[in-house]
This record gives structure tokens, C-alpha cells and sequence, in this order.
């Protein structure tokens, strides 16, 4: 079995909004799945988000979706991992893994201090993987969210 990495491009928009509701379903946040791909479309041609597209056998597999990010703890730009997805029937045969590799690549030859995500406490496999991988939680932080209702009753 032979994974091929590519970069995504607009025309990869649907199976990316796939691969999210496939994700969402399993984080049992699908109500909150409602991006289309006409949204990813937009946002991979802008260059608001970049991503990776796995295959095998010119069948996609798996993505990994991030954006930029700026420490100005460090001084230098970071990456932020907004989704890692491999499909169910492919996990465990190192896909999630070499995506992480290229994304760390990536991230080095751009100067980035850091990548950063987040994952479920309750996602027992994948904080084992990230923590075999040499990631450490930020268990200091809490992540913070205001949602469209909250954002309109703040800018009032």
C-alpha cells in the first residue's frame, strides 16, 4: 500500500466538506458541520487555509487542513492543524502519521516555531498518537470560543 500526498486544490473542495462531516459525525458535532464546498472552495483559493489530501490508489483517504498562525511570544509565524481525518477503514497503517511528517516539514522550511491543534479529551487513540509523536497538552490553557450570536451581542 502506497499513500501519495498531495496538495489540495479548489477541485478537491467536496471531498474535503466530506471528509469534515465524516469527522464531525464521529466527534458527534455533525449539527455543527454546516461549511459547504463551496466555502472550502473559497478558502483554499484565497490561501486562508491550506491542506493535504491522502490516497491510495488515487482514492482519497484522509486530509489534513491548517492555517497560519503568529506567536508573539516567539516572534514567528506557526501553523494551526484545524483537522487531521484519516478514513476509519485505513487508521492505524501510518497515514495520520506521514501527513504529520509532511505538515512538520512544511512547518520548518517556514520558519514556524510551532504547530499547534487541538483534540477531544475523550479521543483516547489519537492523544495516544500525538503523545507518541512527542506532543505535549497545554493543560494551562482553556480554548475560548464566541459564536456568531455571541460575536453580533459583543459588537452591539
Amino acid at each position: 500500500m502506497t499513500v501519495i500526498l498531495r496538495d489540495a486544490t479548489t477541485a478537491d473542495a467536496k471531498t474535503i466538506a466530506g471528509f469534515v462531516r465524516a469527522l464531525a459525525d464521529f466527534e458527534k458535532l455533525l449539527h455543527e458541520a454546516v461549511a459547504t464546498d463551496i466555502d472550502f472552495a473559497h478558502a483554499i483559493a484565497s490561501g486562508k487555509i491550506e491542506a493535504l489530501i491522502a490516497e491510495i490508489d488515487a482514492t482519497p483517504v484522509g486530509f489534513a487542513l491548517w492555517y497560519c498562525t503568529f506567536s508573539t511570544f516567539t516572534g514567528q509565524q506557526g501553523l494551526y492543524l484545524e483537522d487531521l481525518f484519516v478514513v476509519p477503514e485505513q487508521r492505524g497503517h501510518g497515514i495520520g502519521k506521514t501527513m504529520l511528517r509532511d505538515l512538520a516539514r512544511r512547518a520548518l522550511a517556514s520558519g514556524c516555531s510551532r504547530v499547534e491543534w487541538s483534540v477531544l479529551d475523550w479521543n483516547k487513540p489519537a492523544v495516544d498518537f500525538y503523545r507518541a509523536i512527542g506532543a505535549v497538552p497545554m493543560d494551562e490553557w482553556t480554548v475560548q470560543r464566541m459564536d456568531r450570536g455571541a460575536l453580533a451581542a459583543l459588537a452591539e
